[in-house]
């Protein structure tokens, strides 16, 4: 800064002025000043001054990185956190590095609140990082009174899918879970209890998986053995039906024709013209921002009472969803 103001011919406090954006110096001598910064490549030591004031104005993000949904909320966070005066640090989950880890590393770097994406440690320990930091905790449901939460219905999504393929004719309807994860067990309980409400409940069947395209793929290795199949498959996200629909079209089956199959989460992969995936939309962006918000209102505001934002799931009705065969 000092070099900036001796190129310029002024005080390094007017400099300082100019760069805070505070009124007082002519448009002549900050266009002056800008000039001369720009030369110099000079740019505001934007973590100094934050750290002067005791602030980091960082909000970290905890991510699947091979979640295409997790990927598309990064976007919309880190979108509306610039817009709030905040920028993300993202902590990535993989195989070695879990959330724990992962949530040190994000203290470590002085965030001053976290947004978890679909976590899944127990409550207890969300609540003990919530003693030291404000966590968000994004698309899971929670019991506990002291942890921000922004999520979709699950349990409505899911039902909508059994309904819409119900209304098509469909009886013999099958759920490939998530695993044991709690927004799994939430999207699987949506599913029983709508066949139930439509008097289905001896056809009940669930194939226990997970949110991989590896799943998908041994649930319809599974479906192929049978010798009654399903006429529709329920997947409990995008990622698995992929991989179903994938499998699926190797053997031969034609979807929709033979077998229709679902997923859930509306990501990216799901809007692509070659899936075409009949799915639920979570309300990606409007998760993101209630998420920030609710970060921002902590730290800028000094809200103590818990936040809890429950969105209203919207199904997306495309190609792999048609009538029961005949």
């Amino acid at each position: 800064m000092q070099d900036v103001a001796d190129r310029a011919g002024v005080s390094k406090a007017l400099v300082s002025m100019i760069f805070r954006g505070v009124q007082g110096p002519s448009a002549a001598t900050r266009e002056r000043v800008m000039d001369v910064a720009a030369e110099l490549d000079y740019r505001p030591n934007r973590s100094a001054a934050l750290l002067a004031l005791r602030r980091t104005h960082l909000l970290g993000v905890m991510t699947n990185i091979r979640n295409t949904f997790h990927a598309e909320m990064v976007e919309h966070l880190v979108e509306h956190a610039s817009e709030r005066g905040y920028e993300v640090v993202l902590g990535a989950l993989t195989p070695t590095h879990g959330e724990e880890a992962v949530m040190n590393t994000l203290l470590d770097f002085r965030c001053e609140a976290v947004v978890l994406l679909g976590p899944e440690v127990e409550s207890e320990l969300l609540s003990l990082w919530n003693a030291r930091v404000p966590i968000v905790s994004v698309g899971r449901r929670l019991a506990r009174p002291d942890v921000d939460v922004v999520r979709a219905g699950d349990l409505r999504g899911m039902s909508s899918v059994v309904d819409h393929l119900v209304g098509l004719g469909h009886k013999r309807i099958t759920h490939v879970t998530g695993g044991s994860n709690p927004i799994a067990v939430d999207r699987r309980s949506g599913y029983v209890r709508a066949m139930h409400r439509h008097g289905l409940d001896a056809h009940v069947d669930i194939i226990e998986g997970d949110f991989t395209e590896a799943s998908g793929v041994a649930a319809a290795a599974t479906v192929m053995r049978r010798a009654t199949r399903p006429t529709a498959v329920v997947a409990s996200n995008d990622r698995s039906a992929v991989g179903l629909l994938d499998a699926l079209q190797r053997s031969g089956i034609a979807v929709p024709e033979q077998m229709s199959v679902t997923g859930y989460d509306d990501s990216v992969l799901a809007q692509l013209a070659h899936v075409d995936l009949t799915s639920v939309s979570q309300e990606a962006r409007e998760q993101a921002v209630s998420a920030v918000d609710a970060a921002v209102d902590r730290l800028d505001n000094g809200r103590t009472e818990p936040r809890s934002v429950v969105l209203r799931p919207r199904l997306v009705v495309r190609s792999t969803s048609g009538p029961v065969p005949s």
